[in-house]
């Protein structure tokens, strides 16, 4: 999809987990064409590098920083290293996740459930402690959580899942009241199914439980959408845009549901 720049967040520094792959990548890109220095993470150093580096080559300002949002005092320092290099941040999106074992709840060990809440719950919880600082210093700012769909109505797969996105979405709640005083507005948005290599691998998985090939059950879901298929990751990252563009100064506290019409039944 071409994207046509009109700068709506030129000059700030907007930090994306989970930005070497899916989602996360199109969110970079997005607000990098918009004019935001794009700030890369996670913990594959030659994705993370690609995606600076096509940043950069599209005439975008990039840079990749190795982060695993569950270690604490990593954490700390990327936040301290960006903000001294930049002298801002604008921006947090708290995207990194992994989805857990599909099965059902009691088949889990407390092991595998507190590996999903790790990453996916506190691992935003330490992104936002350490940049809310910064944001406050700034004057303001952004942060978007990436829930789900699933943070919203029910399913009988990934429970761990689920029961992070959900938190995702009160987290956004509680931290829109908490800094509104502050200038930071924090909102959710809410994936439905989008084409992204978590959903491949688990219609691969289904196709392998179910003996029915992935291109049937992929036809199945897009039946399923209202608008007659699922979403690409550049549908997520034009909602997260708008979030934290000056359009959505009347916007805080809010969730935003991108799912091609999913959740409407």
């Amino acid at each position: 999809m071409e994207h046509k720049s009109r700068g709506r967040i030129e000059g700030r520094t907007a930090i994306v987990t989970g930005s070497t792959y899916g989602i996360g990548e199109a969110i970079a890109k997005v607000l990098a064409g918009e004019g935001a220095i794009s700030i890369i993470t996670g913990r594959t150093e030659e994705e993370g590098e690609r995606v600076a580096e096509e940043i950069r080559s599209n005439g975008g300002a990039a840079e990749y920083h190795y982060l695993d949002v569950t270690d604490e005092e990593r954490v700390e320092e990327l936040m301290r290293a960006v903000y001294e290099r930049y002298g801002r941040i604008d921006i947090l999106v708290n995207n990194a996740g992994i989805s857990g074992p599909n099965k059902p709840i009691h088949e889990y060990t407390r092991e595998e459930w507190e590996r999903v809440f790790d990453v996916n719950v506190t691992g935003a919880f330490l992104c936002t402690k350490y940049a809310i600082p910064y944001l406050k210093k700034g004057g303001g700012g952004n942060i978007v959580y990436i829930s789900s769909i699933y943070g919203i109505v029910g399913a009988s797969d990934v429970p761990a899942y689920h029961a992070t996105k959900a938190a995702n979405r009160i987290m956004a709640k509680t931290g829109a009241l908490f800094y509104a005083k502050d200038k930071v507005r924090v909102n959710s948005v809410h994936p439905g199914f989008i084409w992204t290599p978590m959903v491949e691998d688990f219609l691969e998985g289904q196709s392998s439980a179910l003996g029915v090939p992935a291109e049937d059950l992929r036809a199945e879901l897009d039946a399923q959408h209202p608008i007659g298929h699922i979403g690409e990751p550049e549908d997520i990252a034009y909602g997260v845009l708008y979030l934290v563009s000056d359009e959505a100064k009347f916007v805080t506290g809010s969730e935003l549901i991108i799912d091609g019409g999913y959740t409407t039944r």
